[in-house]
């Protein structure tokens, strides 16, 4: 069966039961009020907020009624400032009781939030910000400043707020908005509050930008509930569950089902690097029933929890996304959690939210040793109401594409998703919508929109949805096209490879095929362990092409999740080091001698002044001040530029900072 098109929605009201999203609110804003009505007392955000005196986190909570209480306040503060529906507004907030009340005012003025993951990088980000052409900017004095230095990018900003007690520049603080908004005994319903929902626009959310430009998603109040309710139905979320949240956007849908969140004491950039020793303190303090996390936080968890035999007896849920995640993850997280915990793995997009989902026992039972022949990764079924077709691969626009199944069970091609998860253009940019958006016609009735993900996939027997990379990614060779997930799935069966990773190097057409590879810990012979993963490609027809493989000490991967490999980063590294020696005078090697010249001169006069004495001439004294300033301190504001570009190149943290160091940006800038 190649198409899905059963639709679910809950509808008990019983706590025990999937969460109830009131037919009749069509807006967030009016669910989260809601639920302050009906228990203004319950817990609703509990977020860490300092330390305890033996070092672990001490939380503090935010009930209902208080949380409403502050979004009701907060929204009559935006109105009062200009910030009314349809406005759109930057929001850069730390995770926190201030980020959720903040959106939902926003929500309830009917202002839509522009969101753009800062780990993206400054220069991505303003180029987000830009495209949006954002009214209003709500965030912290630094982000205040960015904004402030980046007046073309911001030129259309007529309402700065700074979250703080002292403004930047014009504008308000969000102290005065509170007070010009006052606060009520009560928070009644405010008869000046905008009526939203349905289709009006609720937020602009940007894509990662990992394989490509980041795009600006437009989400409306209806997808956003269809969202909701889908991942409800799909993962049996109810009123009564306590949340780990690691992204703040599963917080906003815990409190549209009224359950309580906990934010996870961990840095949102470095999920992967989170303590698991404060997690299950977490986990364990707030008796967490569901959580949900990327591969590489469930795989830094389920090794703690091995290693220590530590047990979470509350938790009945995990959910996994934002990148396939791997079997032997999955059977470790399955030996050490309760029985009847379940964990689902789930496939989803920016734009389109669940496509699928598959629960632990079906995965490892029926799945992972497909995975291992280069059947791909499984990544379950369609969830009710959404579509799944799988398309003839084709990297330029499709307009139209004609009614039927797709392609044929176990072919690959493009995953095109339908149903009203999907949102239906990105933001003020129609070549991205000519690329992404196609049209099925249909003699009964008005074409049917389908979001293409860009994604590579097949359908098998049984329904199931098989991931096997992105379009873009493929290596595309004088003979075929290899499928990075497909292949990648051979090798990393093999017990000392801890993740691999299918590259193209050369043009588009006659591209030449490496693997590269993390090692897992422990004594290795990289000789021996190339033969065997020869031997393994030989044995399998997606691999069979492919022999040629690189030993990489840490693959780049993504900031929001921590675990999509930036191939196209990978795919220079292999490039570079497969690439003949370069002349012993290059001209990259010849930058090089000036930044050498400068701390040969600075440590000569260094030693001369000690020796001799210092020299009574200003010129010389003058230019050594300057190469001091710009060898130690020029260079090391350079590192935190430099320290991304040398992962992706394969260099270590302390070897990126020294070489930064010694040759300055002649060094980093050619990685």
């Amino acid at each position: 069966m190649n198409t899905t098109t059963t639709t679910t929605t809950a509808t008990t009201d019983a706590a025990t039961g999937p969460a109830a999203l009131p037919a009749t609110l069509t807006g967030l804003a009016d669910l989260l009020e809601h639920n302050a009505r009906l228990f203004p007392d319950k817990p609703a955000v509990v977020h860490p907020d300092g330390r305890q005196p033996d070092g672990m986190p001490r939380y503090r909570t935010v009930t209902y009624g208080q949380l409403q209480q502050d979004v009701a306040e907060l929204a009559r503060g935006f109105a009062h400032a200009g910030i009314t529906k349809g406005t759109r507004t930057v929001l850069t907030a730390p995770p926190g009781p201030e980020l959720f009340a903040l959106v939902f005012a926003l929500f309830r003025t009917g202002a839509v939030p522009v969101v753009v993951d800062p780990g993206m990088g400054v220069r991505r980000m303003l180029h987000c910000f830009r495209a949006v052409g954002a009214e209003a900017f709500v965030g912290p004095p630094l982000a205040q400043l960015v904004r402030v230095l980046g007046r073309r990018t911001f030129a259309q900003v007529k309402t700065p707020v700074t979250l703080g007690r002292r403004r930047l520049g014009r504008g308000h603080t969000l102290a005065s908005l509170r007070r010009a908004a006052g606060r009520p005994a009560q928070p009644p319903t405010d008869p000046t509050a905008a009526a939203v929902g349905g289709d009006d626009l609720l937020m602009i959310g940007f894509t990662t930008g990992s394989t490509g430009p980041a795009k600006g998603v437009e989400y409306t109040h209806r997808m956003a509930l269809s969202i909701a309710r889908q991942i409800a139905a799909v993962h049996g979320r109810t009123r009564a569950d306590v949340s780990l949240v690691t992204l703040p956007f599963y917080g906003v849908l815990d409190l549209l089902y009224g359950s309580t969140l906990v934010l996870a004491p961990l840095a949102p950039a470095a999920v992967a690097q989170a303590d698991p020793v404060l997690l299950v303190d977490a986990l364990r303090r707030f008796s967490v029933t569901t959580v949900f996390a990327s591969p590489a936080l469930l795989r830094n968890l389920a090794d703690h929890l091995s290693a220590t035999g530590a047990r979470l007896p509350d938790l009945r849920c995990v959910v996994s996304g934002g990148a396939p995640v791997p079997a032997g993850v999955v059977a470790t997280l399955r030996a050490v959690l309760p029985d009847p915990a379940r964990i689902h793995v789930t496939y989803g997009a920016t734009e389109v939210l669940p496509i699928t989902s598959v629960e632990s026992a079906e995965l490892l039972a029926d799945t992972s040793a497909d995975s291992a022949r280069g059947a791909g990764t499984c990544v379950g079924r369609p969830v009710p109401g959404t579509r799944v077709r799988i398309l003839p691969v084709t990297d330029g626009p499709l307009a139209r594409i004609a009614p039927g199944p797709g392609l044929p069970t176990g072919q690959v091609g493009e995953i095109a998703v339908s149903g009203a998860s999907v949102s239906a253009r990105y933001h003020r940019s129609p070549t991205a919508d000519a690329r992404h958006k196609t049209y099925e016609e249909r003699p009964d009735g008005p074409p049917r929109l389908w979001h293409r993900t860009g994604d590579l996939g097949h359908l098998d027997e049984d329904g199931r949805l098989w991931f096997c990379g992105r379009v873009s990614q493929r290596v595309r060779t004088a003979h075929q096209d290899l499928h990075t997930v497909r292949c990648e799935g051979v090798f990393n069966a093999h017990p000392q490879v801890r993740r691999s990773a299918l590259v193209g190097v050369g043009p588009v057409g006659a591209q030449r095929p490496v693997v590269c590879v993390e090692t897992a810990d422990g004594p290795l012979d990289w000789e021996q362990l190339v033969a065997e993963l020869r031997q393994m490609a030989a044995a399998h027809a997606p691999t069979t092409a492919l022999e040629e493989f690189l030993p990489h000490p840490g693959f780049p991967v993504d900031v929001r999740h921590n675990a999509k490999i930036g191939r196209e980063q990978l795919a220079r590294w292999a490039e570079r080091r497969l690439a003949p020696p370069a002349p012993l005078l290059s001209r990259e090697r010849a930058a090089r001698i000036v930044p050498l010249a400068g701390w040969a001169y600075l440590v000569g006069g260094a030693v001369w002044a000690a020796t001799v004495g210092v020299p009574d001439v200003p010129v010389l004294r003058l230019l050594w001040w300057a190469d001091a300033v710009l060898s130690t301190a020029g260079h090391a504001v350079q590192i935190p530029a430099a320290l991304p570009r040398g992962a992706a190149a394969g260099h270590g943290r302390a070897a990126t900072a020294a070489l930064t160091m010694l040759y300055g940006a002649t060094w980093w800038r050619t990685l």
